[in-house]
């Protein structure tokens, strides 16, 4: 049953049961009238109809046509042995009590709904229809009404087509609801989203947060960009996206990565419950460029590279998002007398020959001295004939 009852607090009984339990108690005895509700036993199920023992002398009988009524509305079937509640119908005369389950299951209905109305407590629906005033859904086995005044997302003003669209679109969602309204005479069932909103934000971000686990795969939307990370919303919870779990690639700015709305695939690396906190990485769902590497480059290959960072042993260079090399100052052009400072920026492209690969380590060694000076002058030829400006690292390379 997709429509069931959300507790505002763990330590919130079950409200029907509870009320129903009542009910029964206060109808005990042995005088019966029409309209009470009573719990039995199926006796006996027959082409007539149906048998049940409510504890007293005679027993009620349930014609056939109630049980094709259930059959109809799809209420199951009855079996004998099966525990039920009926309504008596009448109970003057002898033999038989008239009663009816399909009548009762009914009642049993809108006494929840009273007891929800008293007790303010979430009810949890799937729309299944709309109108011009607003939208269908099943409370149990009857059917419950949200006005246009309480749906989320319809503001005052809206054009009838725009109003329409909206609506339709929440055909089959599964929405939390109080009850507003109830009238059991005028068969009347009100109910209202916005005034249950926050309590099922709070309920839906509790569910989320004890489904997720460590190594799912989630979507979410990035809600906002920092100079650390990103936030991306997974429906209700926010989990943050370090800097470096953004890409494979090293990331100076996220901004440069994703932007607010971008809707991601991530997967969770941490959930701390008592806190709310939620680990998630997008470089994860990307295949490790260093599982592949030595597929793309070898040793005494030349390659061209971004220098990323500039220390006193040398630089960080890129050669692929994700695949970085070192090139060490000993390798630079004029080694041992320049300094990587004085001759290496970042973000300039530089030519470079690997010296080797080691996959398991995510390493690469780089030189720029061993680059021969025909290599090097063939490829800033190359680069001035696309327009693009090259310069000397240090000095011209050696032949």
């Amino acid at each position: 049953m997709v429509e069931e009852w959300v507790e505002q607090t763990s330590s919130q009984p079950e409200m029907g049961d509870v009320d129903m339990a009542t009910l029964l108690r206060n109808q005990e005895g042995y005088i019966v009238r029409p309209g009470d509700l009573r719990k039995g036993r199926v006796l006996q199920v027959s082409e007539a109809g149906v048998l049940v023992d409510i504890g007293l002398k005679r027993e009620c009988f349930v014609p056939t046509s109630d049980l094709q009524q259930m059959r109809r509305r799809q209420m199951g079937e009855v079996r004998e042995g099966d525990e039920v509640l009926v309504k008596i119908l009448e109970s003057e005369g002898e033999g038989y009590i008239k009663a009816s389950i399909y009548q009762a299951r009914l009642e049993e209905d809108w006494i929840r709904a009273e007891e929800m109305l008293r007790s303010g407590a979430i009810y949890e629906g799937k729309i299944s229809a709309y109108n011009r005033g607003g939208l269908t859904v099943p409370f149990g086995r009857i059917r419950g009404f949200i006005p246009l005044s309480q749906i989320v997302g319809i503001p005052r003003g809206l054009k009838e087509e725009e109003r329409r669209k909206r609506l339709a679109a929440m055909v089959g969602q599964t929405v939390g609801l109080r009850v507003v309204d109830v009238d059991r005479v005028k068969r009347r069932l009100i109910l209202s989203q916005r005034r249950a909103y926050r309590a099922w934000q709070r309920i839906l971000r509790k569910r989320l947060l004890e489904s997720l686990e460590i190594g799912q795969r989630r979507k979410g939307r990035v809600s906002s960009v920092t100079d650390f990370g990103a936030f991306v919303d997974l429906g209700g919870v926010e989990g943050l996206v370090h800097v470096s779990e953004l890409s494979w690639r090293h990331v100076e700015n996220p901004r440069e990565v994703v932007k607010v709305g971008d809707e991601v695939e991530v997967v969770v690396l941490e959930v701390n419950r008592s806190k709310g906190r939620v680990g998630l990485s997008i470089k994860q769902t990307q295949e490790d460029p260093w599982k592949t590497v030595k597929d793309r480059y070898r040793e005494n290959q030349l390659v061209e590279g971004r220098i990323l960072r500039v220390t006193d042993i040398g630089a960080i260079v890129e050669l692929e998002p994700g695949v970085e090399g070192l090139l060490h100052s000993s390798e630079l052009v004029g080694a041992p007398d320049v300094k990587p400072q004085d001759v290496l920026k970042p973000g300039e492209t530089i030519l470079l020959k690997i010296l080797d690969i080691s996959p398991s380590r995510r390493r690469i060694r780089l030189s720029a001295r061993r680059v021969r000076r025909e290599e090097w002058e063939r490829w800033a030829a190359e680069k001035a004939a696309r327009g693009i400006e090259t310069r000397k690292v240090a000095e011209t390379p050696a032949a």
